[in-house]
């Protein structure tokens, strides 16, 4: 009990006894923002630069770095007029992340979402947003591609590359564990990542975790979640902070020590083992301090060296060292024995992904998503409709009427006669599309077969029947009182073969037939 007491008078600062940690120190104290009469959010850094966010994206302008090389500004464009959002997919402490198409190009992405108003949140904010600047297509990272200010909400939208594979942690809620081979392939391009953010950027990510390793049907790996990472300038700084999660701290952090880049390593080594093994190595149900009691005072865990191999016992073990002098660099951890091991093995990680989730209510997902988008753009403001071109290559086929039309150009006069004729000549003879029924199946390796039928109505909103995905500011069906029989005015059956496009998460319609009946 007395170290206990001794541990929880170190952490009072950082320790509440009702409401337990708090957030931790500021990130940086100098931080600001401003917000203009035309909507402009200027998040403001001595150490991170000028950040200038509006609903048209982000741009970084000058930083006061001494290095003049990061002194460049970049733009991106990321509109949230031009986002199709279809709801949460996960939430955390400080935002919500949501999936969405971003419609020019029909890519899939996640969207996180933090209100600017908090001081905290505002902090994760800059940092996370300097973080993904600084190294947008980085091998183990998740891409980014941009930022956008929603004022009426007061909310800020990082679009990150939407990882449909889920988490480790999702993957381990599925299956206990995951296999040695599987595993040394995923945390190689994991390391090249940490690699990456301690050596190129001098970050030090602070909450490595299961939950922040993430990874896409095509068994990718990569670290998401930068918003308490912090940078080191130099190699001889450290960290002062108290932030990230308890569960996977390493023992100078919880001794608040000055702590650095071995910190990741640990949370790293921690998570293999919970991977590996399907089991966390210390006992957590007995609150926070007792669970950083026994980090501190406990021996490091290892696996059991009779059900694992000596490659993997060994880089956990190096991982674990309580000093934190000892541990590797993950630059180091690259040439371990366990990376190296199946190099020749050719482990599929994209069979593996593939092979834990229920692939029939992903693929429904998919299909809910493409054919809601699809028809959003059909029956949308004319100003979006232009972008229909871009979900056609030039061997996509649309046949109607008896007429067969190849490539986007011949594809978008077609379809733009038809939707100039459902339009009329008047707002009250516009014929939208009802969709009463939706099919799908697999196509090919990684395409979908969709097939939809559904009836014209005289309205100015697409609407789809059933309780599949919806997307944000389409009325839910079943809440509208519309008798479907006596507003029909046609009928349409219409197919699409869709396939993955050359950017990951975007599909093109190689294949599309439509028939209308009156």
């Amino acid at each position: 009990m007395a170290g206990l007491e001794e541990l929880k008078k170190k952490l009072a600062p950082l320790f509440d006894a009702e409401k337990g940690f708090s957030s931790g120190s500021p990130l940086d104290t100098s931080d600001s923002y401003l917000l203009s009469d035309g909507s402009t959010v200027n998040l403001l850094s001595k150490s991170y630069g000028n950040y200038n966010i509006n609903e048209f994206g982000l741009q970084k302008c000058s930083s006061w770095s001494v290095d003049e090389s990061q002194n460049n500004e970049k733009t991106y464009n990321c509109s949230s007029h031009e986002m199709r959002i279809f709801g949460a997919i996960g939430s955390g402490a400080s935002s919500v992340v949501q999936r969405a198409i971003y419609i020019p190009t029909h890519r899939s992405l996640a969207l996180k979402r933090i209100n600017i108003f908090e001081k905290e949140k505002r902090q994760q904010l800059l940092t996370e947003i300097r973080t993904l600047c600084e190294a947008p297509c980085s091998e183990g990272l998740v891409e980014f591609h941009g930022a956008f200010y929603t004022p009426d909400s007061g909310q800020i939208s990082i679009a990150l590359e939407y990882m449909d594979g889920g988490s480790l942690a999702d993957i381990l809620r599925v299956q206990k564990c995951i296999p040695e081979p599987v595993l040394s392939a995923m945390f190689e391009k994991l390391l090249h990542g940490l690699t990456y953010l301690h050596g190129v950027r001098h970050l030090v990510h602070r909450d490595i975790k299961p939950a922040n390793l993430l990874v896409n049907l095509k068994g990718e790996p990569k670290i998401t979640d930068f918003g308490i990472s912090a940078g080191l300038e130099n190699s001889m700084a450290m960290c002062a902070t108290f932030v990230g999660t308890v569960t996977y701290m390493s023992p100078e952090r919880i001794r608040t020590d000055n702590y650095s880049y071995p910190a990741d390593i640990w949370s790293l080594g921690l998570a293999l083992f919970e991977c590996g093994t399907g089991e966390f190595p210390y006992t957590a149900n007995d609150g926070p301090v007792n669970l950083m009691l026994q980090i501190l005072d406990d021996p490091s865990p290892s696996p059991p060296k009779d059900k694992f191999s000596p490659e993997f016992c060994s880089f956990i073990d190096v991982c674990l060292q309580k000093e934190a002098d000892a541990r590797p660099t993950a630059e180091l951890l690259l040439t371990h024995p366990f990376i190296t091991k199946y190099d020749h093995s050719k482990v599929d990680l994209a069979a593996f992904v593939r092979n834990v989730f229920d692939p029939v209510q992903r693929l429904k997902d998919l299909a809910d998503m493409l054919t809601i988008h699809y028809y959003l753009l059909f029956d949308g403001p004319n100003e979006q409709w232009h972008h229909i071109r871009t979900l056609y290559n030039e061997d996509s086929t649309f046949s109607f009427a008896g007429k067969k039309s190849v490539g986007p150009n011949q594809i978008f006069k077609a379809t733009s006669s038809i939707r100039s004729t459902l339009a009329g000549d008047w707002p009250t003879e516009k014929l939208v599309h009802v969709v009463e029924e939706l099919r799908c199946r697999p196509h090919g390796q990684d395409g979908v077969a969709i097939r939809v039928s559904g009836s014209f109505i005289h309205g100015n909103q697409f609407l789809i029947c059933g309780e599949g995905v919806q997307a944000d500011g389409i009325p839910n069906f079943k809440d509208l009182s519309i008798d479907i029989p006596s507003k029909r005015v046609g009928t349409f059956k219409e197919q699409f073969i869709m396939e993955p496009g050359k950017s990951i998460g975007c599909y093109v319609i190689v294949d599309q037939e439509l028939y209308i009946m009156k």
